[in-house]
């Protein structure tokens, strides 16, 4: 019996115990840096082996709820995971040592991550708290600035519009500049699509061989890497962001005549009696209509979005919605877009991890935009209303200019919108099938939805010929993704080898339909309504790629290190002939500071890298390799179906292939506080792609070829550092800087006169589409952006005649003579300068003091010339008498007398001297510093509302550019995803903004 009491005593105790232990309580505690002292916000604080888990505050605090005998895990990034035994304890402070391991292992790279410090190509990672310092819906303008070698011409102030990115030079001259975009390990082209930019966690640029092979034949242009959210463990947690705030437009240095500056400007002129304007008289000094006030606006902007994350080892997910909605500061433009993201990560066993995901995006734009030309070229003295406010109607007798159009007068009827669906879903899956060996599966599915609808009312000046016109495009498109890899990684000793080998396909289908109708009454917007069909027009497009693909790293001792990856392409756009190309790099790197003789304490990391590699690019044909016959209106006969030749085939095209070598160096000093990264690189592209003008004889008037060489040289240098880092306050300044040297090399050569074949350069236009506009030469020795015009001498004093040069050369090229002519046939061509700049980059420093931050980032580039388009119409000498003109810039003088030594020629009406034609004249400098962001924050402690982290913020975006280009803005906004060097007459201007932003975490 004694026995039996022991055994329930036994029982009570141990059931007490488990019931002691099960008990919860609550313990409050701080998490800090231990080298510093400095709170860590938003560190994950768990209960181990449970969901159960908060996020620490910005002072470093956390509460939370858990068993007396529970284990806490803390962790946050680039520091090392420590657990603490609660024991009872309602108070802990806990200390974080900084664990460089863990900073290692959140390189993104291609097909997967890599430690940072057994990387040997060249790449830079930004984080995406970074590039949320400016409100856009585009990602590509967020990389402005950001990134050593990286130049993005951004777009222009239309909401919406989408930058170009241009990594380390042009290295192709069709097709494409723009890097490939890879978003969480699939494909999707040369732009991110519409990716919500709240979503990305990170964007990693690669741009040496050693990083981009892997890629191929698309990665030629250098390649971007976004890996977007996902859910991190313990509970669940509700962020919300919120940005409202208004825009207007920044004209730069451009400023237009009032009326009674223009009609100083006629009276001055030369021959003012032949002036013939229907009234001209003084009383035109007091009509001054502003066409730029009616136009522009207060635009406004906001910008929501909203995630919840949270869950365990075994399912854990991420699902984000946002919307962005902004009026255009041009009256009459309103873009919206709503995104949504959802991803999911389960682990059913310890072996397989299954990753579904899906996000989809809807852009909505409403277009009945104010004419920004008008803006500009419109005279003051012509008002769009009569004295009684009514809409005056085209070419009225009560303008000065008689023969225009009042754009205001349509646009009481005409308008078009345009809505795109995008929607992509992944299925992926990761097997672990050995210790070191891994199977992962990406299979992605996108689709893509684009319709747009135009109505011009039989009213309006475009549709009075047709009695109005119904526009309907719609188009379709699918791309397919799919890639299976396997992973291995073992170490043995001081040996760590890791790697893929893979197979990638990739395809995609487009249709289009586009239909025109014309004839209807007023107030119908369907194509029913049409009495004629005037146009009906449809295609088909579709390419397939598939690759193998071979990496591999290998590290000894962690000092040395190795790289290689081979790379196998097939493309649909090349014949039989050259259906396949073969890319590889070899890359290596040395952490010098691991030497056991290396005993310089203040050097945190040093390593020298050195790669060399391959890569390609298609051409932006789908078909060259064919001989194609167009079936369509245009070869038809009496009604009745025909074929033209539309293309000579060419079987032969191969592969367009760019080598890349370069040496480059990281380090880091004073426990991290300083950094440092250069590079330098070599770029040499062979078999260019280029469509090569013929004869017209077969109706075909050029014909793909592989033409010649070009390279690439530059350097690249990233500099930051922690000036001031304690406990309360911490400054950093950060700077980096591209330069890149582009030069073509070879040409192919065509028979001359004497039929002795021989290499003639190639005369190109700007890409502005207007006739007048610059040219640019492509010759062997010269850039392919090199600018090719009659040259600008000045102003003749004794007579105010313009002045070109005209400048007589030897069979080499070289320089003779220089004489200055009035007569502008007379005046040679000349190669004068190139759009690209000679340096470019952007600095940033941040401060934050307790709970305050303020942030600023800037922009600049040096050397590049831009081509004023704009100014031989606004800056015309009185040849153009039907627009506004610009106001002479300071500096800048009109000829008067003889004597005078001016910058602008005599001034006449219908002005024949020329003296505003295509020269240099209108060449000038795109030099710039731009202030593109300046953000003030406060973080607010509203831990007792059970909300972990607030922040509120103001920013203002492109507050300021200092520049001497008399322009609009001397970053020319890109055109169809080119970048450009040439401006027209009607430019959409960079707005500014301010913007007031509230973060919650909950």
């Amino acid at each position: 019996m004694k026995n039996c009491y022991s055994l329930i005593l036994f029982f009570c105790i141990m059931f007490s115990s488990s019931a002691y232990s099960q008990e919860k309580i609550e313990v409050e505690g701080t998490v800090l840096d231990a080298e510093t002292g400095i709170p860590v916000p938003s560190a994950n604080v768990i209960e181990k082996g449970t969901t159960n888990g908060v996020l620490t505050d910005f002072d470093g605090n956390f509460k939370i709820e858990v068993s007396r005998d529970a284990t806490l895990e803390i962790s946050f990034l680039g520091y090392a995971t420590q657990e603490v035994k609660v024991n009872s304890q309602t108070e802990i402070q806990v200390s974080l040592e900084q664990d460089a391991a863990a900073l290692d292992e959140v390189v993104v790279v291609g097909y997967g991550s890599q430690k940072r410090e057994s990387l040997t190509g060249s790449l830079q990672t930004v984080e995406g708290d970074e590039l949320r310092d400016i409100t856009t819906p585009s990602v590509e303008n967020m990389l402005n600035g950001k990134a050593a070698g990286v130049y993005v011409a951004p777009g222009s102030g239309q909401p919406g519009s989408r930058g170009s990115v241009v990594i380390r030079g042009q290295a192709t001259l069709s097709g494409t500049t723009s890097p490939l975009w890879v978003i969480d390990g699939v494909i999707v082209g040369s732009g991110p699509g519409e990716l919500n930019p709240d979503d990305i966690e990170t964007m990693t640029v690669l741009k040496d061989a050693a990083s981009t092979a892997i890629y191929g034949s698309q990665g030629a242009n250098g390649v971007v890497v976004v890996t977007t959210k996902r859910a991190k463990l313990g509970k669940t947690t509700i962020s919300a962001s919120s940005n409202i705030g208004f825009n207007e437009l920044n004209n730069g240095n451009l400023e237009m005549m009032n009326g009674a500056e223009l009609y100083d400007y006629y009276a001055s002129f030369e021959n003012a009696d032949q002036i013939s304007f229907p009234r001209w008289n003084e009383e035109l000094r007091n009509s001054n209509f502003d066409w730029w006030d009616l136009a522009t606006t207060t635009g406004f902007t906001q910008n929501y979005n909203v995630s919840v994350q949270g869950g365990s080892e075994t399912l854990r997910s991420y699902m984000s919605v946002g919307l962005y909605d902004e009026q255009g500061a041009v009256k009459g433009y309103d873009y919206t877009r709503y995104n949504f993201r959802f991803r999911t990560e389960y682990k059913p066993t310890d072996w397989l991890t299954i990753k579904p995901s899906i996000n989809g995006s809807l852009r909505d734009v409403e277009d009945r935009q104010y004419s920004t030309t008008a803006m500009y070229s419109n005279f003051p003295w012509d008002s769009p209303y009569d004295e009684d406010g009514n809409l005056e109607p085209h070419r009225s007798s009560n303008w000065v200019n008689s023969a225009s159009t009042n754009y205001l007068y349509d646009l009481q009827w005409n308008h078009s919108s345009n809505k795109n669906y995008e929607f992509m879903g992944n299925m992926d899956f990761d097997i672990k099938l050995t210790d070191w060996l891994t199977f992962s599966s990406v299979n992605n599915y996108r689709y893509n939805s684009y319709k747009s609808k135009g109505y011009t009312d039989p009213r309006s000046n475009g549709g009075q010929s047709v009695n109005g016109r119904i526009t309907d495009y719609r188009s379709e498109s699918t791309r397919r993704y799919t890639n299976q890899i396997l992973r291995f990684d073992q170490s043995w000793g001081k040996h760590e080898l890791n790697g893929i080998l893979a197979y990638e396909f990739n395809d995609y289908r487009g249709e289009t339909l586009d239909a025109y109708g014309t004839g209807f009454i007023p107030g119908f917007e369907v194509l029913d309504v049409v009495s004629v069909p005037e146009r009906t027009r449809g295609g088909i497009s579709e390419w397939a790629v598939q690759s193998g693909l071979f990496n591999a790293n290998y590290s000894y001792d962690t000092k040395y290190l190795a790289q290689v990856s081979f790379r196998r392409d097939g493309a649909s756009n090349f014949g039989d002939n050259a259906k396949y190309g073969n890319f590889y790099s070899i890359s290596g790197g040395w952490n010098i500071h691991k030497e056991n003789w290396f005993n310089a304490d203040w050097v945190d990391a040093l390593k020298l890298r050195l790669a060399y590699g391959s890569v390609g690019n298609r051409p932006g044909s789908l078909y060259p390799q064919y001989d194609l016959y167009s079936i369509s209106t245009n070869a038809s006969y009496n009604e009745n179906p025909g074929a033209l030749i539309s293309q000579i085939g060419n079987d032969d095209l191969t592969w367009e292939k760019t080598f890349t070598s370069g040496v480059g160096f990281d380090a880091r000093f004073l426990n991290d506080r300083a950094r440092l990264t250069f590079d330098y690189y070599e770029k040499n592209t062979e078999n260019i792609l280029y469509r090569v003008p013929i004869t017209g004889l077969t109706g075909v008037t050029s014909i793909w070829q592989n033409i010649g060489e070009m390279e690439n040289k530059g350097i690249e240098i990233a500099i930051g550092g922690d000036i001031i880092r304690n406990e309360d306050l911490t400054w950093s300044v950060d700077l980096n800087l591209g330069h890149n040297v582009n030069k073509l090399t070879k040409l192919y050569q065509t028979k001359d006169a004497s039929g002795n074949y021989t290499v003639r350069p190639i005369i190109i236009s700007d890409g502005l589409g207007i006739a007048g506009s610059a040219q640019r030469m492509l010759e062997p020795g010269k850039p392919i952006d090199t600018y090719y015009l009659k040259e600008w001498a000045g102003v003749d004093p004794e007579n105010g005649a313009p002045l070109w040069y005209n400048v007589e050369r030897d069979d080499q090229g070289n320089e003779i003579s220089r004489t200055t002519t009035s007569n502008y046939s007379e005046a040679s061509f000349e190669k004068t300068g190139r759009v690209s700049p000679d340096v470019f980059g952007g600095f940033s420093t941040g401060l934050s003091y307790k709970q305050f931050d303020l942030d600023a980032m800037f922009g600049y580039a040096l050397g590049g010339k831009i081509y004023n388009y704009s100014r031989q119409e606004y800056d015309s000498d009185g040849t153009y008498t039907d627009r506004n003109q610009m106001k002479l810039r300071p500096g800048w003088s009109r000829w008067q007398q003889p004597g005078d030594i001016a910058t602008h020629p005599i001034a006449k009406y219908n002005n024949p001297d020329q003296g505003n034609a295509t020269s240099t004249r209108y060449l000038e400098n795109g030099d710039f510093l731009k202030l593109r962001s300046l953000s003030l924050g406060y973080n607010i402690d509203l831990s007792q509302f059970a909300i972990s982290n607030a922040r509120i913020s103001l920013t203002g975006e492109n507050l300021f550019v200092i520049t001497d280009y008399s322009g609009v803005d001397p970053e020319i906004p890109a055109s169809n995803g080119a970048v450009m060097g040439s401006t027209g007459p009607g430019v959409y201007p960079s707005t500014r903004k301010f913007m007031l932003g509230l973060n919650l975490t909950f």
